[in-house]
């Protein structure tokens, strides 16, 4: 079976085609055909396309005034040029889609129908960056495959086993009944770099406690027991937890009490601003994006320096709360665009973490490292910097749902 995957993020647009066998071994054999992604984050106005396949990289820039017109911009390579893979969209079999917010309800592969695509509308409120994102990709693929069958992988359902401790708010315990409660992001990344590791340590996930950190313009950390997550830094929504690219991460709620009160500014304006002007964004006030701020680091930028250093105080704050929640720590995985190409921010990391026995090799993180152990032989706990692939991950759940149903498309 061929299944396109749509992975659309807050800043980007990630997608995948892969061949998969129809037949018992598909858990083990998936092959990527085609890959295009979009990146919304490096220039104001500007979204940079990049496609590969058939041993061919492509890359250009296009204006972004309308994201669904990029997006179809770059569909465009899968039918079309040096890229194609396919004659016909009608060649692929099913389309999966990476979903932020699925709420209490969903917490497995879903097929997409009307009450699926009302539910991901409804919960737009508490993941405004991305829900409607995924929305949009969903009704997008139904115009161009109207009768090709869909499937919603949900962010959410791998921290849906964190303990009612851990996943309720100190508020009245009616707020809890009505669903306001800890939910956790990132989830199909947190359970990808979890069982890559346990490959790689060549041990069984059922006994292993981690750690992983996935940093990317959106950051979020889980304290993984036994293969499930039993904690983790967002929330509520994804604004909860670590300082981001554009996200505050965890403040004080008495601040927003005093914008909306003191500063007058209205709900939309406060959602604006944590959401979209603050993080990284806003306290260097250059950019969201990790890699210039450590550009303009070099050149001397103190309001880089301070973000970056503030960005690294809270991140080293949270995997110390998880340290907490796991007691022993096998190893600490480093995951993500920051989490993976930022030597800098893992080397100022486990600097501050050598109180808990982390112990870096310097070579070796320096090294462009991908799916390898960095620490040193003497540090307590292993480190790893793991290449995240939640697309392939999606496509695997999406042939598995397949493989375990009728093959037909679902009623609405």
């Amino acid at each position: 079976m061929k299944v396109l995957v749509l992975n659309a993020g807050s800043s980007s647009q990630k997608t995948c085609l892969y061949y998969i066998p129809d037949d018992d071994r598909s858990e083990y054999v998936i092959t990527e055909l085609w890959s295009g992604s979009i990146d919304w984050s490096k220039q104001d106005g500007l979204a940079d396309l990049k496609v590969e396949s058939n041993g061919i990289v492509l890359e250009e820039t296009a204006n972004n005034e309308d994201r669904l017109t990029v997006i179809k911009q770059l569909f465009h390579y899968l039918c079309n040029g040096d890229t194609a893979v396919l004659e016909t969209w009608q060649e692929i079999d099913f389309v999966g889609h990476r979903v932020v917010h699925g709420g209490r309800e969903y917490q497995q592969p879903t097929w997409i129908n009307e009450e699926v695509k009302s539910a991901i509308a409804q919960l737009a409120s508490l993941a405004p960056s991305h829900n409607p994102v995924n929305l949009q990709g969903i009704e997008l693929m139904e115009q161009l495959l109207p009768d090709t069958p869909q499937v919603a992988v949900f962010d959410t359902a791998f921290h849906s086993q964190i303990p009612p401790e851990a996943a309720i708010y100190p508020l009245p315990y009616r707020f809890y009944e009505d669903g306001i409660r800890r939910y956790g992001f990132h989830g199909i990344s947190h359970q990808y770099c979890a069982e890559k590791v346990a490959k790689l340590l060549k041990q069984p996930l059922e006994r292993l406690k981690l750690i992983t950190c996935h940093l990317g313009n959106g950051a979020s950390l889980a304290a993984i027991k036994n293969g499930h997550s039993i904690d983790t830094s967002m929330g509520f929504t994804p604004l909860e937890g670590l300082m981001m690219g554009t996200r505050c991460g965890s403040i004080d709620p008495g601040i927003v009490i005093h914008l909306l009160r003191e500063q007058e500014l209205t709900p939309e304006q406060v959602d604006k601003l944590l959401n979209k002007e603050s993080g990284l964004k806003g306290i260097s006030g250059i950019s969201g994006d990790m890699r210039r701020i450590t550009k303009e680091m070099e050149k001397g930028d103190d309001r880089a320096q301070l973000a970056f250093d503030t960005y690294v105080h809270h991140l080293v704050k949270g995997i110390a709360s998880m340290f907490a929640s796991l007691g022993r720590v096998d190893a600490l995985v480093f995951t993500a665009g920051v989490g993976e190409n930022s030597a800098v921010l893992r080397q100022a990391v486990c600097e501050k973490l050598e109180f808990l026995g982390i112990e870096l090799d310097s070579k070796k993180n320096e090294n462009s490292p991908r799916d390898e152990q960095i620490a040193t032989i003497e540090s307590s706990t292993r480190i790893f910097v793991i290449h995240t692939d939640e697309d392939s991950a999606i496509a695997q759940a999406v042939s598995q749902l397949a493989q375990g149903s009728s093959k037909t498309k679902p009623s609405s």
